[in-house]
Order: structure tokens, then C-alpha cells, then sequence
């Protein structure tokens, strides 16, 4: 039987584990991709492994998301960043030169090869053949020091594409129509392969378009072939050598195939306030609109924004309407620059962003109130943006720039102008100045730590008797910007007990205060929440933050795979409901005690929790491997890597 992509990479790279579904395996790590709000806790997590150099074939430090807020908390982390890197080999992309997956997909993706990527959006690679994956700050760490990943063997699920697309029609129809297929919960455990005579009619930034957001339904990664179109990208940016053809078997197996007829996608937004609720344009029209926002790492490439900025040359801005661009790259940026594309985004009316995550983040940029905002993000969670009330659709640049022109929701098949017409790069400005690469490691430098640095926190050892209290009951798709706020609050990342100060902050202000005091007097604080908890970013600091608020366990109805890792690394007790009935028999304050905890582990049974406010006991379930058992046993990731050492 022949392999699909998935299967041949994974067979290339595989430590430890069989090549079986459900079973747990160890990979090894090629490539790692760290992003300033995350970044600066696995460098911290890796200095306390006392590697004295990393183990990978590249690593990239990059510095994007707080590049530009009041403080100097955020300017202390890049120093330290830069610091790191130096000393242990790591390439420094400075603030400036663009976002993290844009940037790698530009000058250090490579087919066949893996990525792990302390973001949650590091399957952008798959665009360009890599199995790019995010985790949480600590496995990168962990990546960093030469040790395996370690993922449940997937299932693989294909996307067969045919026909080509529609004028006015583009990737992130695509990928918004097979979020509306699949929706964003369910698919933790999946990868998604592209296949079919329709990948051919779509460039490599379409491919990044479609795998950036494919993180959105909750699968492991999301990847294409590599083919003649990567092996044309590769050398348009001097990098032909680094090319590899990665095709899947004529014979190759899969675990389901869905058929996607390319021709019948239509322009599609992402509504209020998930990138799962998706309908057609056209379904909204005429709908007045406030803000206009082109950028990300989903739609920030040199192809998007010529394409808005053919669209609107010769024409001013809707006179109501806010509209900002953000470049990807300072490579996207100085070409649209040299060919008098920004003087005409410019002489439009609009405003010119960073290189950087910048609204994406809701750093800046904020709407106004109860504004409705159009934008090529990948995420439009309640309050995301900055602005509470705001009401943020996602939508392809094409479809974004329609909006900007005309003031309302506008289809942008409608427009009545006819389609830019982009020509393919030959060769792309390739100018690395902002990236500082790694001369021979300097075992004795000094390490640059202000005063909001702090070191990660030691996580206590399970225990095999438990008496806790619910501390918080949530519903259905809480994300990690509800359990750990980004915008202003990232620039407290460094500063553990500072940041924990904001745990739930968007959902329970007294959440902190009262787990401290249970702390206090040893008592375990329990949050139980709905599907798909912890969906969204791969900020491990939603695990760590809880933990330092001594939570010890989390009980849903389902976890998303980045954050089920992540409180596993930092000694949090996943736990999941055998019956989903039974969540509404737990609320909060109510006191439950598990007994035998670690018996039930080791024997693999399920746990017993009573409620003792309800006189109940239900029957818990989790999906843990022995490695992951010991590991929470003793407190956490780092724990139980210096018991191995």
C-alpha cells in the first residue's frame, strides 16, 4: 500500500512509537519558529534545561506580535530575546521585518522538512510542503534541546480539489467554506492533505492562506504537495536548492475524502464572533461598514495586496470608513513600495500598519464602539480586536477592499471592474539585514533580563487524594484569549504572578482572587467548562497562569489539542466527560473530591469524582499516555525532564 504526504514525512522523522493511529510517537523536530509573546517563556523554559546549544537544523526568534505598546516590558523581552539568540544559535528576525509565518514561508520553509512553532497559525508552512505544527512554549523548548515531539499518530483527511476557481473567488473562500463543512470543533487528531488537478491553479501564498487557517478547525496541520508551483516560489526567493517533490502515492490510503468542486465556491465571510459561522457575502450586502483592516499572516502577502491595491487605484475611501494595511514582510513592504503600489494604497486613503500582528491581536487599530469591522484576520473572537462591541467579519482582501470603496458590505463579483490581473514573481527583493543570524554560540555572554523577567513556575507533584471546589463553570468554545487576555495584558507574559492577575479576565474579574485564597489554605481549584475548551491561540500561558493559581484540574466536554498539551506540561489534570449530561450537574462552589487519582491513572480506568454539594458521583474519562501520566504525576513538563536527565 502506498503513503499519502502525512505518512512519508511522519515515516522520515519518526523517534520513538509505532506508526499507528491513536497510538502516541515521538518526532523529531527540523525546524522551530518562536514569536516574542510566546517566545520569551520557552527561551526562559529552555535555559532551564541547561542546553548549552539547540539540537535543530534552524531555529528562528522572531519578534512581531508587541512591537510597539507603552512600556518598556515588551522592549525588555526583544533585548532578551536577541540575547538568547545569540548565545545559543538561534537566527533574531527583529521587529520590523514582518510576521513569523510570513517571514518563514518566505526565507526558511522547506518541503519534507517538520516545523514546530510556539503559534498556533505555524501550519502556515504547510503551504509550502512542511508538517508544520504549533504547540505550546515548552514542547519547542523541549524541540530546542534535541528532545522528540510527541503527538497522537493522526488520521489523515484529504481535500480533493478540483476545477479552478471563480473570478473574484480565493483561498479564503475556500478555506472559510471548509470551515463551514467542518466547523471548528471535532477534528482534534486530524491532519488535512490537499490533493486533486485543482491545488495546480493555486500559488503558494493561496496554499499559506489556506493552511494558516486550517489551524482554526482544530486539526493537528494542514498540508500541500510540493510541486513545480514550490519549486517556482523557492526560486523566485533564491532558495531553489532547498526544493523537494513530496507527492502522496497514486495508491495511497486515507482515513475520508471530501470533494471540493473549486468552481462552485463563492465569496464567503466568517460572521460574528467565530471563524465558524460563515455565510456568503451576498447574504449581507448593503450592511454599513465602519472599519476595513488588510494584513495577518493569513492575507498579507506581496499577491493580496497588489491585488487591493489595484482594486482601489484612482479611487478615494468610503468617507465613514476607517482602513489600515498591514504588509507581511518587510520583502512585501519594499516591493509594493518600489513598484508605486503604496503610493496608490496611500493616495486611496489608507493607513499603513507594521510588519506585525498588530490588529490581529488587537494591538491597535481598535474599532469603535459597536463597530462593525471587516478583516482578512484568521480569528474574530468576541473582543479580539480591542473593542468589546465590535462586530469583526473575516474575509478575503478582494472582498475586503470592495468593502472599503463602497462603505457597506459589498460582494465584490458586484464591483462591475474586472479582476487585477497579478503577475508571477521571477524574482522576489530579497534583502535579510533585519534578521540577525547565529555566529558561533557565546557559551559565557551575559543574558539582557529586565525587571518584569521572571523564571517559569514549578509546578507541584499529583496527588492521589483530591478536595477541590469549581471555581468557574464556562460554556461551549472558551479560547485561550478568554482564559489569558492578549492585546495591552501581553506585555506581563515574562511576569507570571503579574499576568495571573488576568486570568478570565473577559469572563470572571474575581476568578484570581478567590483562587489564591483557596490556595492559601490548600485547597485544588477546578475550572469545568463545554466543547472544544481552550480553542484558539497556543499561548501556554493559559495553562501556566491557572496552575499558578493552583488549578489543578480541568473537567469538559472536550479540549483542544494545543491546550490539552499545555496543561498536561504545566501538571493540570485534563478530564473529560464520559456522559456530556453530567456538566450540568456540576456548578460553581461546588466542593467535589476525586479519590485514588493516581491508581486509576496507572490502570487506566476511568476517575470518580463526587460532588459532595450534590451527593453525586460521575464518571470522568482523559486520553493520556504514559508519558503524559508521569508527567503530570510530577508536577509538569520540566519536572519530568530532569528526572530523565
Amino acid at each position: 500500500m502506498g503513503k499519502n504526504i502525512v505518512q512519508k514525512i511522519l515515516k522520515d522523522h519518526i523517534i520513538n512509537g509505532n506508526m499507528k493511529q491513536g497510538e502516541s510517537v515521538g518526532i523529531k523536530i527540523d525546524q522551530t519558529l518562536t514569536q516574542d509573546a510566546t517566545g520569551t517563556m520557552a527561551y526562559l523554559e529552555f535555559e532551564a534545561m541547561e542546553i548549552p546549544e539547540i539540537k535543530t537544523e534552524l531555529s528562528v526568534s522572531y519578534v512581531d506580535h508587541n512591537t510597539s505598546q507603552m512600556g518598556f516590558e515588551n522592549n525588555d523581552d526583544h533585548k532578551y530575546l536577541q540575547s538568547i539568540a545569540e548565545k545559543y544559535g538561534i537566527s533574531y528576525s527583529r521587529a520590523g521585518n514582518g510576521i513569523c509565518h510570513q517571514v518563514h514561508l518566505e526565507r526558511f520553509g522547506l518541503p519534507g522538512k517538520t516545523l514546530l512553532g510556539s503559534d498556533s497559525h505555524t501550519p502556515t508552512g504547510g503551504g509550502i510542503g512542511m508538517l508544520a505544527i504549533g504547540a505550546g512554549g515548552l514542547d519547542v523548548a523541549c524541540a530546542l534541546a534535541g528532545l522528540p515531539f510527541h503527538i497522537t499518530y493522526p488520521k489523515v483527511l484529504k481535500i480533493n480539489l478540483t476545477n479552478k476557481l471563480s473570478k473574484w473567488v480565493t483561498a479564503k473562500d475556500i478555506i472559510l467554506y471548509i470551515l463551514k463543512l467542518l466547523s471548528t470543533k471535532g477534528n482534534v487528531g486530524w491532519v488535512v492533505e490537499y490533493g486533486g488537478e485543482g491545488v495546480k491553479t493555486l500559488s503558494v501564498p493561496e496554499r499559506a492562506t489556506i493552511t494558516n487557517m486550517g489551524a482554526e478547525l482544530g486539526v493537528t496541520s494542514s498540508i500541500f504537495p510540493s510541486d513545480e508551483i514550490t519549486n517556482s516560489f523557492l526560486k523566485a526567493q533564491g532558495r531553489e536548492s532547498g526544493f523537494a517533490e513530496l507527492k502522496a502515492d497514486d495508491d495511497a490510503e486515507y482515513d475520508k475524502i471530501i470533494d471540493i468542486d473549486l468552481s462552485t465556491i463563492e465569496p464567503r465571510f466568517a460572521t460574528p464572533h467565530s471563524p465558524g459561522n460563515v455565510s456568503l457575502v451576498k447574504e449581507l450586502r448593503g450592511k454599513k461598514v465602519d472599519q476595513v483592516a488588510v494584513g495577518s499572516c493569513t492575507n498579507s502577502s506581496y499577491k493580496d495586496l497588489m491585488t487591493v491595491a489595484k482594486m482601489v487605484k484612482g479611487r478615494k475611501l468610503y468617507p465613514n470608513v476607517s482602513f489600515g494595511v498591514a504588509p507581511g514582510s518587510k520583502q512585501v513592504l519594499r516591493m509594493i513600495t518600489e513598484n508605486g503600489a503604496l503610493t496608490d494604497l496611500i493616495d486611496f486613503g489608507a493607513r499603513i500598519m507594521e510588519s506585525a500582528c498588530g490588529f490581529c491581536i488587537g494591538n491597535g487599530f481598535a474599532p469603535s464602539t459597536d463597530a462593525i469591522s471587516i478583516r482578512t484576520n484568521n480569528r474574530n473572537f468576541k473582543g479580539r480586536s480591542g473593542t468589546t462591541s465590535a462586530n469583526v467579519y473575516l474575509a478575503s482582501p478582494e472582498t475586503a477592499a470592495a468593502c472599503a470603496i463602497t462603505g457597506v458590505i459589498t460582494d465584490p463579483r458586484e464591483l462591475g471592474i474586472e479582476v487585477p490581473e497579478i503577475p508571477e514573481i521571477d524574482k522576489f527583493n530579497i534583502d535579510d539585514s533585519m534578521i540577525v543570524f547565529p555566529k558561533k554560540t557565546e557559551k559565557k555572554l551575559r543574558i539582557s533580563r529586565g525587571p518584569n523577567i521572571g523564571d517559569p513556575p514549578k509546578g507541584e507533584p499529583l496527588v492521589q487524594n483530591i478536595k477541590g471546589e469549581v471555581m468557574l463553570k464556562v460554556g461551549d468554545k472558551i479560547t485561550t484569549d478568554h482564559i489569558m487576555p492578549a492585546g495591552a495584558r501581553l506585555k506581563y507574559r515574562s511576569n507570571i504572578p503579574k499576568y495571573s492577575e488576568f486570568v478570565f479576565e473577559p469572563v470572571d474579574l474575581t476568578f484570581p482572587e478567590r483562587c489564591l485564597k483557596n490556595k492559601k489554605v490548600k485547597k485544588t481549584n477546578i475550572i469545568v467548562a463545554g466543547l472544544s475548551y481552550g480553542q484558539g491561540s497556543s499561548r501556554e500561558h493559559a495553562a501556566i497562569c491557572p496552575a499558578y493559581l493552583g488549578v489543578k484540574i480541568v473537567i469538559s466536554k472536550s479540549i483542544e489539542r494545543i491546550h490539552y498539551s499545555n496543561l498536561i506540561n504545566f501538571g493540570i489534570l485534563p478530564l473529560e466527560f464520559i456522559n456530556e449530561d453530567d456538566y450540568e450537574n456540576l456548578e460553581q462552589e461546588d466542593l467535589l473530591e476525586l479519590e485514588n487519582i493516581i491508581d486509576f491513572l496507572e490502570a487506566n480506568e476511568p476517575i470518580i469524582v463526587n460532588n459532595k454539594t450534590k451527593g453525586q458521583k460521575i464518571k470522568l474519562r482523559y486520553n493520556l499516555s504514559q508519558r503524559d501520566i508521569e508527567i503530570i504525576k510530577l508536577g509538569g513538563l520540566l519536572s519530568y525532564i530532569k528526572r530523565k536527565r
